[in-house]
């Protein structure tokens, strides 16, 4: 049995989640945020057989589109000095997936 954690952006949770259904699997998830732009993401954790990692792998990564986007970003050098704000690149959309081996697994 293994165990996948997909960080997905907010916004591309449903779509995967729904493929994820469509499919047969289900998932648990909770409310996150990282990268530069502190961005508003899921984890996703999906318990599966060895045998469907690649299938579910697969799932996730047909619904996650990775793009670059622009935002203003404050920067604040010291506290009397004022908020300085600069274009910030990064890249959004893309899932984050770790997969790792479950020793057991109940449930009751």
């Amino acid at each position: 049995m293994k165990m996948i954690m997909a960080i997905v952006e907010r916004d591309e949770t449903a779509r995967v989640l729904e493929a994820l259904i469509t499919a047969g699997y289900t998932a648990t998830f909770n409310e996150s945020r990282s990268g530069v732009l502190r961005q508003a993401r899921r984890t996703l954790f999906i318990g599966v057989h060895d045998s469907k990692v690649e299938e579910v792998l697969s799932i996730i990564r047909e619904n996650c589109r990775s793009h670059v986007e622009a935002t203003e970003a404050g920067a604040e050098a010291d506290r009397a000095a004022p908020v300085v704000h600069r274009r910030v690149m990064a890249e959004v959309g893309s899932a984050v997936v770790f997969v790792w081996d479950v020793e057991r697994f109940e449930t009751y």
